[in-house]
């Protein structure tokens, strides 16, 4: 058990370490920054919207410190998202509605949306955000600020979580993003796998943009916040990464179900991969869920487990490592604004993540694996 005990501690120890190093290197705009010149277009692709689109754009009007236009591309919606957008633009003449030709084959929904936005917009920088992504008043020329520094920037808005099932699943974005890439490194290496994007929100320069090929580079994607970035990379170009907590908001799902679905969609592009899964259920499991099963065995005075006794010794490793766990989890939490109360929850949130990559692993390869927005697309 000192084995288990001590691989559980250094499992702790190193998002412990990456995210001590990642909260420093984060930072905002500097004070008294002032925002490049230059048009922002802030691009919003929307499909069956109705529900958020009317504060989404309430938000985005509202942009100060750069001059911005606002486009909404209507991707085949079939509630009354056309008509919310086409009753705002009669009054601001910024916004402007356009139509999504039909979806071409070999592209997914919501990149083809952002092709036909890049080729609509006009502006020197392209923001590109979710229909349901709220911007602070400063939050585009904030963005614009730190693009100064890169191509592309992006950023984790505030995750907003009302249920118990979004709060056991949406904190693992940031706690994966500031646990476990090294942002610093990333910063001063070039290296394409170092690339990482929140595609909630996402800062491109126009040109740079047009020349990778954009969206259309990536168009059979489900993950654009890890391909998108990663072409940029490709063609020698810098990405970053801000805190966005304080420069937009986000509430992507609205209970459970939609949680599991939504992060199964894209789960073959991110860590459900034969030779990715195995080592991130070791990083994961070994560092956040085996801590608490250490203590939880040490109080219940569990001598022989089949691999050897639990000494005190032993128990005061696991708790060190629960202890590390937690505190990375706390630090986290705090700094990105997220709900406090899901702290103690992480162990479970670590187990649910991993059960639903392994899940979306295992599961049977059919034609139409993942199902997004009433459209089927093929297995990653």
């Amino acid at each position: 058990m000192t084995i288990l005990a001590c691989l559980a501690l250094a499992l702790a120890l190193l998002p412990a370490v990456l995210a001590l190093a990642n909260l420093l290197a984060l930072r905002g705009t500097p004070p008294g920054a002032t925002a490049p010149d230059g048009l922002v277009s802030i691009l919003i692709p929307a499909r069956n919207e109705a529900a958020n689109i009317r504060p989404t754009l309430a938000a985005a009007l509202a942009s100060t410190g750069v001059p911005i236009e606002v486009i909404v591309a209507d991707d085949h919606s079939t509630d009354g998202t056309a008509a919310i957008v086409d009753d705002i633009a009669a009054r601001d003449p910024r916004l402007r509605l356009i139509a999504v030709p039909p979806l071409p084959a070999g592209w997914t929904g919501k990149n083809h949306a952002c092709h036909v936005l890049g080729e609509a917009a006009t502006g020197r920088f392209l923001l590109f955000i979710d229909a349901d992504v709220r911007l602070a008043p400063h939050g585009a020329a904030s963005l614009a600020v730190a693009a100064s520094r890169a191509a592309l920037v992006s950023g984790v808005p505030r995750q907003v979580t009302g249920t118990l099932g979004e709060r056991l699943t949406v904190p693992m974005i940031n706690f994966l993003l500031l646990g476990y890439l090294p942002i610093p490194l990333m910063r001063r290496l070039g290296d394409p796998a170092l690339g990482a994007a929140c595609g909630q929100l996402v800062m491109v320069h126009a040109d740079s943009y047009r020349r990778v090929g954009g969206h259309g580079a990536i168009r059979a994607s489900l993950h654009d916040g890890v391909r998108l970035p990663r072409i940029f990379r490709r063609a020698g170009l810098g990405t970053d990464l801000v805190a966005a907590s304080g420069l937009a908001t986000c509430r992507m799902y609205t209970d459970f179900p939609q949680a599991w679905a939504g992060f199964s969609k894209n789960a073959h592009e991110g860590l459900a991969t034969p030779r990715a899964l195995p080592v991130w259920t070791l990083l994961l499991g070994g560092g956040h869920v085996l801590p608490l099963l250490l203590v939880i065995a040490a109080l219940m005075g569990v001598g022989d487990l089949g691999v050897g006794d639990l000494g005190a010794g032993d128990g005061i490793l696991a708790g060190a490592a629960l202890a590390l766990s937690l505190g990375t989890r706390a630090a986290i939490t705090l700094f990105t604004r997220e709900d406090p109360w899901t702290i103690l929850l992480h162990p479970l949130t670590v187990a649910l993540a991993l059960a639903l990559q392994w899940n979306a692993l295992l599961r049977p390869r059919r034609a139409g694996v993942a199902t997004w927005k009433g459209r089927t697309y093929p297995a990653g």
